[in-house]
């Protein structure tokens, strides 16, 4: 049977993250915005109430949620602000692959790392010249006589770039192969040839920490190869299945922040001698607000729910994702409109949270790349 009903231990799991968004996030995230800097001593927090790495397996040390779990804990998080959110959830994306495809070994090692110390893992796909086109990808790998790899490219727009003990690299033998010559590799920060370029000044998820990584002749010991060339794209691939519904999940917090901001607002603004909520307009914008939210949250959750499931279905993924990117920025526009003047202000939140939604439609695949997989599959 179909159950909409959050269980008691959700419950909990929701109050927990609400309550640590409203005492620790939403206090600092105009500032932090301002600044362009990370929080850390928040993400240590979080990995201390384990509200960070949230789906790594139990076997490891981590909590073993699972993604419908991890969805209310970013909603809740991206509530606040989806800059920080952003930075605290991204170990997620680095970690996923290393479940995936990853050795006992290199599982016991990179992913108990996790469990143990509140530390980053970046994933690094995006290139200057290749973006959501993966199999794109020039970042070369050249492999060694005794089954290693060099490295040699640059990475670009990776999340936690500055702070990653380790990241999830993919790189190909060969562009022209495309797809077919992409592998996976784990690099640690420390390894010599492997270098991070500057905080990148955004327009918006301005707290969350974005930075190029260069990569000269960086030697990967055959211990750190994920995936050889030719299986790495399936596991890029796998991983934005299971990580898109977070960015859907990212999107109902920012709606829902949106909705709460501006009914406040409107029940005190008045225009006309009367209070701009009694105005049909404003009523519509917000009507609109709430249906966006729901149908969101569903998307959300039934994409979540096909992976705790093992359903493959990735074009579930890429529905909550796009339907969910477009109805945040429709609602923080919408959000700026309402407060009218206000809105443009950096004193009111509205304009922060138009300036977050946006990347939404960017990263992990854009509005129209999604748009053009749910085409093929419709098509197939």
């Amino acid at each position: 049977m179909i159950d909409f009903e959050v269980t008691e231990e959700q419950r909990a799991l929701i109050e927990t993250a609400r309550r640590f968004t409203k005492e620790r996030v939403i206090p600092i995230a105009a500032q932090c915005d301002k600044e362009s800097r990370f929080p850390r001593e928040v993400f240590e927090e979080a990995h201390k109430i384990g509200l960070a790495n949230p789906t790594l397996p139990e076997e490891y040390g981590g909590s073993g949620l699972s993604d419908v779990d991890s969805s209310f804990i970013t909603e809740e998080l991206a509530y606040g602000c989806s800059g920080i959110q952003t930075s605290i959830t991204a170990n997620t994306l680095g970690l996923t692959p290393i479940k995936l495809a990853g050795s006992a070994e290199q599982k016991k090692k990179y992913l108990g790392w996790l469990a143990s110390e509140p530390i980053f893992a970046s994933y690094a796909t995006t290139e200057p010249g290749a973006g959501s086109d993966v199999a794109g990808m020039q970042c070369r790998a050249v492999k060694q006589p005794d089954g290693s790899y060099v490295l040699t490219g640059q990475k670009m727009w990776i999340t936690n770039a500055t702070m990653a003990s380790f990241f999830t690299i993919f790189a190909t033998e060969n562009p022209e192969l495309k797809h077919k010559g992409i592998g996976a590799f784990i690099v640690h920060r420390d390894q010599k040839g492997l270098s991070v370029g500057r905080h990148e000044d955004k327009l918006g998820q301005r707290a969350s920490d974005t930075a190029a990584v260069m990569l000269e002749e960086v030697h990967v010991p055959a211990a750190q190869v994920l995936a050889p060339p030719g299986h790495g794209f399936k596991v890029a691939m796998e991983t934005f299945n299971q990580t898109r519904p977070d960015i859907g999940a990212i999107a109902v917090g920012i709606i829902k922040r949106c909705i709460d901001e501006c009914v406040a607002y409107a029940k005190q603004r008045k225009t006309f001698g009367k209070p701009i909520a009694e105005h049909q307009m404003i009523q519509a914008m917000l009507a609109e607000m709430g249906i966006r939210h729901e149908a969101t949250s569903l998307l959300v959750r039934k994409a979540a729910w096909n992976l705790d499931k093992g359903i493959r279905n990735p074009i579930i993924s890429s529905y909550a994702k796009a339907y969910g990117a477009d109805a945040a920025m429709a609602s923080a526009i919408d959000a700026v409109q309402i407060f009218g003047g206000n809105g443009y202000s950096k004193e009111y939140p509205v304009e922060k949270l138009m300036r977050d939604a946006k990347i939404l439609q960017i990263y992990e695949g854009t509005a129209q790349v999604q748009r053009m997989v749910i085409a093929k599959s419709m098509l197939a």
